[in-house]
């Protein structure tokens, strides 16, 4: 590895350990604390205004926004955490809205993938074809966030739980990785 590469990018490999983190809690917790996600929110924007003043701070509160943007909808109606969007959202605020939205991107595919296999490891397809039948139907039914958000934290205890801070690890580190950003 080049050193000098480490020293341009010394604030992705803070990201990468900060999302290693945070899936690991989420791994056994299934939560993101807000000891990981406020600070990781509030020294991305301080670290963007220190160093490009105003328009560091722009760009680090538009990465934070296009961060919430991508989660919360689905947190809105109950299917995320709260603490996987403000985790989106700090990297958003440290690495800006580019890097946010494509490591979004990779991690929903990553996510869609976990839950794939969560499912074939249980070997209950059935019941969770199903359940995803009738969550759908009910997206398409229920118009209110409010009483979608409802209904599934009525459920959530009988329903497999997909760990999201983990599927934002992987995207997030792998699109830094097919990016250079870190080796």
């Amino acid at each position: 590895m080049d050193g000098s590469l480490f020293v341009v990018n010394w604030h992705v490999y803070v990201v990468s350990v900060v999302l290693i983190v945070a899936a690991y809690i989420d791994g056994k917790q299934l939560r993101v604390p807000n000891w990981i996600t406020f600070p990781l929110i509030l020294s991305g924007l301080a670290f963007n205004t220190i160093l490009a003043g105003w328009a560091g701070l722009g760009s680090g509160l538009l990465g934070m926004v296009v961060g919430l943007a991508c989660l919360l909808p689905l947190y809105s109606v109950g299917g995320m955490g709260a603490g996987d969007v403000k985790l989106l959202a700090g990297v958003g605020a440290w690495l800006g809205w580019k890097v946010t939205f494509y490591g979004f991107a990779i991690s929903t595919i990553v996510g869609a993938v976990m839950a794939v296999a969560m499912v074939l490891y249980r070997r209950d397809t059935k019941k969770h074809a199903a359940n995803f039948l009738m969550i759908f139907t009910e997206w398409m039914e229920v118009k209110s966030p409010k009483k979608l958000a409802e209904i599934a934290a009525e459920r959530k205890s009988r329903m497999l739980l997909l760990p999201y801070g983990i599927p934002i690890c992987i995207g997030c580190i792998g699109y830094f990785l097919y990016q250079g950003m870190l080796f």
